[in-house]
């Protein structure tokens, strides 16, 4: 855990908010955070130093320090190769262009780090042994699918890196604003695998049980995690039953990354399946393998109550990255046009989910470099203001 009892400032008093009251208090790198009444005796010591779990955390948390306390990841993937051609209608969908486009994966990840992304998803989300096997390949050609998904953000990464030095030193200035990224080896839900929209529902039928579910992710997880990446993302996660499987599966195999962890909600209140939000939350508090806990492919209208949500279940740091608001139907399997909102609108939204306690954001589907320009933009601006007042 980054925080532990003791480890905040209170900076301001309590105010009343229809939720009930509420603190502000300020984490080890200066930034502030609300924090629901009943935790606010989590943060009474002035001045203490964070508590960093396991080295191996220390790459993330210097990410985040360096940035201000807040960082700016990636957005939409699969939106963005579709916006260079790519036909992805299949039950890989992203991944496909791990068999036929790698160099547009290379591509997209260029362009989100240009952006101002500081982690970078791999194209794996909807990658699976099992996924790749019902193409035709064998168990071994899907395993070097889901490492090539790690090789290629990792090269394009570094490359990023060394064009940025390069620059630095040619222009004799300092790093700036400019922070070395982290990959993140994406894996999507069981429902992502399924390929039929379930993902956005959590029903996998009456006979799933955990051990199932374990069985399903273990050797996905266990490539990607021996892949080169620097931490696992587990995304849309749609109820309480897959959680316990991946809690269970990350201890059990005792994974060598630190992982986070994101569900998603169409309800502001629960993850889609109808599982209490803070008790999924309240299970990746208790693993210590989990490193940040949060909230993607939900409407941007449901995260802040939804962050203050997940600040009362843990001090962990917090990722949210929203989809554009837009309605996904499965039957088509298409996203409803007109039905979200715009750039503009998704960005001013950043401040007050920064405010609230969201240190990584980000977008999910529908949204584009341009949107997380936007966020890094906002981000920037914020640090300047906090460092000049």
């Amino acid at each position: 855990m980054l925080l532990s009892k003791g480890q905040c400032v209170v900076t301001k008093g309590f105010w009343n908010s229809e939720e009930g009251q509420c603190g502000v208090v300020q984490g080890p790198w200066g930034e502030e955070h609300l924090l629901e009444e009943e935790n606010m005796g989590l943060a009474v010591h002035k001045n203490s130093e964070p508590v960093i779990a396991s080295e191996a955390f220390g790459r993330l948390n210097e990410l985040v320090k360096q940035a201000g306390g807040c960082v700016a990841i990636d957005g939409g993937f699969a939106t963005q190769l579709e916006r260079h051609g790519a036909d992805i209608n299949d039950s890989l969908w992203s991944a496909l262009c791990l068999i036929t486009m790698p160099e547009l994966i290379r591509k997209v990840h260029r362009e989100y780090l240009e952006a101002g992304a500081r982690i970078i998803s791999t194209a794996s989300y909807q990658a699976t042994i099992q996924g790749f096997q019902s193409k035709g390949f064998s168990k071994e050609e899907g395993e070097t699918f889901l490492r090539r998904s790690v090789e290629i953000a990792c090269q394009e990464r570094d490359l990023f890196w060394e064009e940025h030095q390069q620059q630095v030193q040619e222009q004799n200035v300092g790093l700036g604003k400019v922070q070395r990224a982290l990959v993140a080896a994406s894996i999507g839900s069981y429902g992502a695998y399924l390929a039929d929209g379930s993902e956005y529902s959590g029903d996998y039928g009456p006979n799933m049980t955990i051990e199932k579910l374990k069985d399903f992710h273990r050797g996905r997880l266990l490539v990607l995690a021996n892949a080169g990446a620097d931490l696992l993302a587990l995304e849309t996660i749609p109820c309480k039953l897959e959680t316990q499987a991946l809690i269970e599966l990350l201890t059990d195999e005792d994974v060598p990354i630190p992982a986070w962890i994101s569900f998603n909600s169409k309800d502001g209140t629960n993850v889609v399946k109808g599982d209490s939000f803070d008790e999924c939350v309240g299970l990746a508090d208790k693993c210590k393998k989990i490193v940040a806990v949060g909230i993607n492919c939900t409407p941007p209208r449901f995260i802040h109550d939804l962050i203050c949500t997940v600040r009362k279940a843990t001090l962990k740091p917090i990722v949210v990255y929203p989809n554009s608001g837009e309605q996904y139907d499965p039957s088509i399997k298409q996203w409803v046009e007109s039905t979200g909102v715009s750039d503009t609108d998704f960005v001013s939204y950043v401040s007050e989910w920064r405010d609230a306690g969201a240190q990584l954001i980000g977008g999910c589907c529908r949204t584009t470099p341009t949107t997380i320009q936007a966020i890094s933009n906002v981000l920037h601006e914020n640090l300047h203001l906090h460092t000049t007042m």
